[in-house]
């Protein structure tokens, strides 16, 4: 899987700009193709195992495994372009997701009952915040470059 993200990616790449001024542009196209991934993986995994039809939440699970693997791969390969640091990198990166998912399951029931807001304003305009902070999250810590950071000081 790793190749062929890879070997699309130059494609994409190549088009968008070396370096970081294409990052950008490549995050969107990027988080465009995770969406497509993620609205997709769920239901084509309960429409095409029968098991998953009776066990919907084991199905959750892998899709959410899935997916979060995913998109990971084509935030490191595509956008970010980074070399080694996979632990690291993973973990970084699927905290901040798992922050984020705790952060939402605590606002929406908030802003939705004491402030009256409806559901979808609140996720939207939540998911909007999330878009937006990953971008600086992961360039500046998933993907940062770690020999920068040891050359400022900053250790591995």
């Amino acid at each position: 899987m790793k190749t062929l993200i890879a070997k699309v990616w130059a494609g994409v790449g190549a088009g968008l700009g070396a370096g970081m001024r294409g990052r950008p542009l490549r995050f969107l196209i990027a988080g465009g193709l995770n969406t497509l991934v993620g609205l997709s993986f769920y239901p084509l995994l309960l429409w095409s195992v029968p098991l998953m039809h009776t066990h919907y939440l084991v199905a959750l699970g892998i899709s959410q495994v899935f997916c979060l693997c995913f998109a990971y791969l084509t935030y490191k390969y595509g956008v970010f372009r980074t070399q080694g640091n996979v632990a690291r990198e993973f973990g970084a990166f699927s905290g901040f997701y798992l922050f984020n998912y705790a952060a939402n399951w605590a606002i929406l029931p908030l802003l939705v009952e004491t402030a009256g807001i409806h559901p979808s304003v609140v996720q939207t305009g939540f998911n909007l915040i999330v878009i937006a902070g990953s971008y600086f999250w992961h360039s500046r810590v998933t993907f940062r470059d770690a020999d920068a950071g040891r050359a400022a000081g900053g250790g591995a």
